[in-house]
């Protein structure tokens, strides 16, 4: 029998198929899904994975013997998904793993309007019904099953987001867009194609295998190819996108990295303008330029926990208009809440269209201190070491902490987050600073406590 322990996250079903999840078991979820969220009808979603078209197609039957009319919008981006769940108020479920290598696959699961599905909003009543279901067999399919459709919502989606943003006036700029081999591949053409762009591709075929590097735009090596690019084509910028192309991570036209802290202001003070007065949320390892330029442009930072469950219920809860994330998530209420690298990148283009400037030199009161990025450190006890570099910091004048989420130290100069991985023997670190030589003084003592 499965092991639903070992596949459903905090936020998803993840695991290698079809050792830990195959087309029954895909079913399975289905079924549960429906039954979860009563609800009358579902849209789903796939990767270009050679799983995904299976096992999407299996959660469909799944559905439908329940009774749910499912639609099958075929190949999408996961936030294409979550525009599918929005527009048409229904639940959705998108069959991805995201940057993952190619043996894995996974479902990421939404209510209707795109509101997240959690192990506190649904998923742990899915995983119990389905081992319930796996032990007791599947319950008799309903008299009257769902229907089952197919959709196209590729050229409506880049029409919405197109609608959000004002590209009207912006000057011609040449952009390098690495698609990583996932999910862009399909929606940039779409999105960007009618715009007044120079769009040089990079990896645009679909192939679930990533042949040419990882798709998880965070780490630096996968963004080697593209930052070469941007600087031998001359262009103002470069896109890189992960897996499924929800995410996107933004290259300056020296082919340096630009912050997602940096993006997250950028976009924040952009939003403002639009909604005076307005909320943004953003995590509590965003860079302390955050909340000082939504301070700045007159709005209220709120500070969440690492997540983007925790981060679209604090926007439902406050109505923000907007929330970043360290790791290149984005989130607008006008997209239901959701996280839409996508949106994002068509602020940056407008950005820096309307003016003209380099990106660079846009981003630079954006970007305020030194950063060390999140740097995992494997440990025998997370809980052990999170104590002793507590205990040593302790000791120092003008220091304080919160434990919002994982250990946060924080001084008049720096500041550090230490935070358990939930499902990895890691501690991961973030540290930044007013300046790069106490930044890296402040990292060097804090990983020689944790290493031990």
């Amino acid at each position: 029998m499965a092991d639903l322990a070992q596949i459903v996250k905090a936020y998803d079903v993840r695991g290698l198929y079809p050792d830990q999840l195959d087309d029954r078991l895909a079913e399975l979820f289905g079924a549960a899904f429906a039954e979860i969220t009563e609800a009358e009808a579902i849209v789903i979603g796939h990767d270009m994975r050679a799983s995904s078209p299976g096992l999407a197609s299996a959660f469909a039957r799944g559905a439908v013997a329940r009774g749910t009319h499912a639609t099958i919008i075929g190949l999408c981006s996961t936030d294409q998904l979550y525009y599918a769940s929005g527009n048409m108020n229904v639940p959705g479920a998108m069959f991805t793993a995201s940057h993952n290598p190619a043996r894995y696959n996974g479902i990421k699961m939404c209510r209707a309007g795109a509101a997240p599905v959690g192990q506190d909003t649904g998923l742990a009543q899915i995983r119990a019904l389905v081992e319930r279901w796996l032990t007791e067999g599947a319950p008799p399919a309903v008299t009257r099953p769902g229907t089952l459709t197919q959709r196209d919502t590729l050229n409506d989606y880049a029409a919405y987001l197109l609608s959000l943003v004002d590209l009207s006036a912006i000057r011609p700029l040449k952009v390098v867009v690495d698609a990583g081999n996932g999910m862009g591949g399909h929606t940039v053409p779409t999105v960007l194609g009618g715009l007044p762009l120079d769009v040089v591709p990079m990896y645009f075929e679909l192939d679930g295998t990533f042949p040419n590097h990882e798709a998880n735009p965070l780490d630096p090596k996968n963004i080697v190819d593209l930052r070469a690019r941007v600087l031998a084509e001359g262009a103002d910028l470069g896109l890189a996108f992960d897996g499924d192309a929800d995410r996107c991570f933004v290259v300056d036209e020296r082919g340096e990295g630009v912050s997602p802290s940096a993006i997250t202001a950028l976009v924040a003070a952009r939003e403002l303008a639009e909604h005076p007065g307005g909320t943004i949320i953003h995590n509590l390892i965003t860079s302390w330029s955050v909340p000082e330029v939504v301070k700045e442009h007159g709005g209220t930072p709120v500070r969440t926990r690492v997540g983007h469950s925790f981060i679209k219920q604090e926007m439902a809860a406050t109505g923000a208009v907007f929330g970043g994330e360290h790791s290149a998530h984005y989130y607008f209420r006008e997209f239901w809440n959701a996280d839409t690298g996508m949106l994002a990148a068509l602020h940056v283009l407008s950005a820096l269209g309307t003016q003209p400037g380099p990106l660079s030199e846009l981003v630079s009161s954006y970007d305020r201190y030194a950063g060390s990025g999140e740097i995992n450190s494997t440990v025998d006890d997370q809980t052990a070491r999170t104590a002793a570099v507590r205990a040593a910091f302790a000791a120092r004048e003008n220091v304080t902490f919160d434990e919002l989420d994982g250990l946060t130290v924080a001084s008049t100069d720096w500041w550090f987050n230490l935070r358990p991985s939930n499902t990895e023997p890691l501690l991961r670190l973030n540290v930044e600073a007013r300046d790069e030589a106490t930044m890296a003084r402040i990292r060097d003592e804090a990983l020689t406590l944790i290493r031990g």
